[in-house]
């Protein structure tokens, strides 16, 4: 029977290329999705995917070697299907298509979630780019219950599935339902009843419990970690000792303010600059302090800082005084 397998979300403007590297470097992914290309009236070219999805120029995988699959985002099925091309001559070797983006600017150009009101033409797209794409490049999709409510959420599926994909990964909400609890793992069970092709299950996923409860509801081998991993950067690990049946210890803070100081020097290597750096840490610390106390120190600490040199110094520190506790 295959191994259940981790996905790292393509949450946009969180999980980046940076991001990425260092969460798959950690381990327990099987895999990662890019954030999402946008796709409107231009057909991009090889720097513009080399800068949403460097991975491409790298065989298609992080630097740890864990596979990077290529995200689009749009509604115009043709040009879409153009640059899905143009991303597979520049390298790319799958592709996965959006129909979850809950962004307001997104939906409001018939991207993302908004096109769960239309399963014809979620179906068109998929089509488009099925026929149009190598056979042995892979297409998946991803979805939300849909918009307002979880009425054509089958309709949509099926759309995905009829059209030509061969995989297809549910965030358990609709879109107004956005991040907010509960996530409705018993739909996704729904959908994976419906359809011929694969399902991963995807949803406040944010500490083992919840991924046996995910799987044990959606019934899905497979299941797509999001905020909570990056809020426990360990989550995926923990799960794969988990599955080999060996202890699954959570990392002490020392070991995480390791993560901490090489997320920020791979930071600096791709933005020697000082607001990237900074801004993307001070993200990360926000999301992590809701998890371990520590995290808020760190980031009460670099609160007010601006100056990369500044707050290399600061973590330095503060991971001396973790190995020292």
């Amino acid at each position: 029977m295959p191994t259940p397998r981790l996905i790292l979300a393509p949450m946009q403007g969180l999980v980046d290329d940076v991001m990425r590297d260092l969460l798959t470097r950690i381990g327990g992914f099987d895999e990662c999705v890019s954030e999402f290309v946008r796709i409107t009236h231009t057909v991009h070219s090889r720097p513009t995917w080399l800068k949403y999805v460097p991975e491409i120029a790298s065989a298609n995988k992080t630097p740890a070697g864990v596979p990077c699959t290529v995200q689009l985002l749009g509604s115009d099925a043709e040009n879409m299907a153009v640059n899905a091309l143009e991303a597979v001559r520049f390298g790319a070797d799958k592709i996965d298509l959006n129909f979850g983006c809950p962004a307001p600017t997104v939906n409001k150009h018939q991207g993302g979630a908004v096109l769960l009101k239309e399963p014809e033409r979620i179906f068109h797209i998929v089509q488009t780019l099925r026929c149009s794409l190598p056979e042995h490049i892979p297409l998946t999709a991803k979805m939300r219950l849909g918009f307002d409510d979880k009425t054509r959420a089958l309709e949509c599926a099926a759309a995905i599935a009829d059209g030509g994909a061969c995989g297809l990964t549910v965030h358990a909400r609709t879109k107004v339902e956005g991040y907010e609890p509960p996530a409705h793992w018993e739909w996704v069970d729904k959908i994976r009843r419906s359809v011929g092709i694969p399902v991963t299950a995807n949803g406040d996923v944010f500490d083992l419990q919840d991924y046996l409860d995910i799987r044990r509801v959606s019934g899905c081998r497979d299941v797509m970690l999001g905020r909570g991993a990056v809020m426990r950067p360990d989550l995926a690990r923990r799960i794969k000792l988990h599955l080999r049946g060996e202890a699954a210890q959570e990392a002490g803070f020392a070991e995480i303010a390791g993560w901490i100081n090489l997320f920020f020097d791979l930071c600096l290597a791709k933005e020697a600059n000082n607001k990237y750096p900074v801004a993307r840490l001070k993200q990360w610390l926000g999301m992590m302090k809701k998890v371990y106390p520590q995290a808020q120190e760190l980031f009460e600490r670099i609160r007010a800082v601006k100056d990369a040199d500044e707050v290399k110094g600061i973590l330095l520190r503060f991971e001396e005084e973790q190995r020292g506790r």
